[in-house]
């Protein structure tokens, strides 16, 4: 393989990589916005916050990765991304600063407290369904033009991305509750494990949904899924899924499973986005551009590259450090703030 091909599949590998890494850590601490209707009391509530206190504003660096090693590694792609998904993308914006708003101030007021966690609610379900949005419409295919984006101001509202949107606020819930089994105990990780059950299936249901759609966006995704010899690689996907979902659900039911439906619940985000990257690759605007075709020239990739390949393991390094520190079961007599 040539080596600027090489290298500009790299980025793409490590882009993939921090989209991942940001879905599941910011994935779980908006899945507990979303929960947070299902715990009315304050002190319950004041538990969820503390439970990802510590943690939850550095999971956001690896959005801001995400979206700055589009920008520098594939402008063409960002160029054209970014006007195709400004709604989306802002309104994700936006609701992730009001949500990191409430998540502080909610702990300075007794009188606003309510309000503060309704803006949380708010936020974190809004930045969810914003974040499914962005990718069904990527997945569905965006117009372009030469070297530009040529569809509509409304082209990323669709029935399938609004339900690849509420297929993100189910996984972010099911990782909310998996979340909380592990840093709770009681009355809370009990109804954190019935919440898990809940989202479980919504999510299972959801990926079923979504997965019999998405080979019929685009003749070349029907190809890939379903014709050989993309098909020795797509038939195990379901074996894979149904296996863990099986797993989930028995871990679920033992009360000593307190780590096991949180890793098994990031599996199955893993094999859904090795079920996108089937679908896609290589592909960086689903049958318009690819990842070769978007890329800066090779000069500017081999400098960034050797960054990345230094900044990446120090985030992280610290990343792991953080939540190696802040490890085990948190109560309601001690807390981060």
């Amino acid at each position: 393989m040539d080596v600027s091909v090489w290298l500009a599949n790299s980025w793409a590998f490590l882009l993939a990589l921090a989209v991942f890494i940001y879905v599941v850590l910011d994935g779980f601490d908006l899945g507990l916005g979303v929960l947070y209707p299902f715990f009315p009391k304050e002190k319950d509530r004041d538990l969820l916050m503390n439970t990802v206190a510590p943690v939850w504003d550095g999971n956001e660096t690896w959005l801001v990765l995400g979206g700055g090693g589009l920008f520098a590694a594939f402008p063409l792609a960002y160029g054209i991304i970014m006007p195709a998904l400004y709604v989306p993308i802002i309104a994700m914006l936006l609701a992730l600063i009001f949500r990191g708003v409430a998540f502080e101030f909610r702990w300075r007021t007794k009188r606003w407290k309510k309000y503060w966690d309704m803006a949380f609610i708010g936020g974190s379900t809004l930045a969810a369904f914003s974040q499914g949005i962005a990718l069904g419409a990527l997945l569905q295919g965006i117009k372009v033009d030469g070297r530009a984006y040529s569809g509509g101001w409304w082209d990323w509202l669709s029935p399938f991305s609004f339900l690849t949107g509420l297929a993100v606020i189910a996984g972010y819930a099911l990782l909310g509750s998996t979340w909380l089994i592990m840093k709770t105990e009681g009355d809370v990780e009990s109804r954190a494990r019935k919440l898990a059950w809940g989202f479980g299936l919504a999510t299972i249901g959801f990926i079923a949904i979504v997965s019999l759609f998405t080979p019929y966006l685009e003749t070349e995704y029907y190809r890939r899924w379903f014709e050989m010899p993309g098909l020795f690689v797509t038939i195990p996907m379901p074996v894979i899924i149904a296996f863990i979902t099986f797993y989930l659900f028995k871990s679920l039911n033992i009360h000593h499973h307190e780590y096991r439906p949180f890793i098994l619940s990031i599996l199955l985000f893993a094999l859904c986005f090795i079920g996108l990257g089937i679908s896609m690759y290589p592909y960086i605007i689903p049958t318009e551009v690819t990842i070769v075709e978007a890329a800066t020239p090779f000069i500017s990739q081999i400098f960034m590259f050797v960054g990345a390949c230094v900044l990446i393991p120090i985030i992280l390094g610290y990343t792991i450090y953080a939540y190696w520190v802040f490890r085990g079961k948190v109560s309601h007599d001690e807390g981060y703030h």
